[in-house]
């Protein structure tokens, strides 16, 4: 059976240094979700980034879903992502945003944008502008904006910055309600409780290149 995604001898110099060091990682199966655990600097965000296809790798390939991305598809088809801050307009409210992004950015065009916003925490009837916003409500946004498309596949950087206790709660109980409707996430982090509450499969970074593979504890 095809990997639903697949790197291959990955290889990404950035800056002039090496970000990725001919890298192979696949994730095999639907419904599940990936850990990628390591330090700043350790690529975790440039794997992430040539996944989605922000950044092509110098050398090696990326496909998913069976599409070949900068070849087949220039980016990673029916993909979710959190990996820098969105694009929003800090002068609409949280639901404005989502409604602007909605209409112009997804192919989705009708969701009920208030019970995606209440399911990251989020209050649709606020209507401070998004400034006014403290980061972790802006982080719950970003995964909202993630989530809206009902995209099949999740990619996480750092999904819990910012939030407090509760909040990490509420965002993990979440993600594992999205993986149990056979939703595929690859979730990176440079702490390992957030990797061990979730994931089915765990790999551990270094220099670039995929140090160690652990199973996860995922339910």
């Amino acid at each position: 059976m095809e990997n639903i995604l697949e790197c291959t001898g990955l290889t990404k110099d950035y800056k002039g240094l090496r970000a990725l060091d001919h890298l192979t990682f696949s994730v095999p199966d639907k419904g599940c979700i990936v850990g990628l655990l390591g330090p700043n600097g350790s690529g975790k965000t440039m794997l992430m980034r040539c996944i989605c296809g922000f950044v092509l790798p110098d050398k090696g390939e990326v496909y998913v879903d069976g599409k070949q991305i900068g070849k087949d598809v220039d980016f990673s088809p029916c993909t979710g992502i959190v990996i820098e801050a969105p694009g929003f307009l800090p002068v609409y409210s949280g639901l404005t945003n989502l409604a602007i992004l909605m209409a112009y950015c997804t192919k989705k065009k009708e969701c009920d944008l208030g019970a995606i916003m209440r399911s990251v925490g989020l209050e649709p009837n606020d209507r401070r502008p998004l400034r006014k916003y403290s980061m972790g409500m802006r982080q719950r946004l970003g995964i909202a904006q993630a989530i809206m498309d009902a995209p099949d596949i999740l990619i996480l950087d750092e999904p819990f910055n910012s939030l407090d206790k509760d909040g990490v709660k509420e965002i993990a109980a979440l993600l594992l309600s999205l993986k149990h409707q056979g939703k595929t996430m690859i979730l990176a982090s440079h702490h390992s409780d957030d990797i061990d509450l979730l994931c089915d499969e765990v790999y551990e970074m270094e220099s670039g290149k995929i140090s160690k593979q652990t199973g996860g504890s995922s339910k």
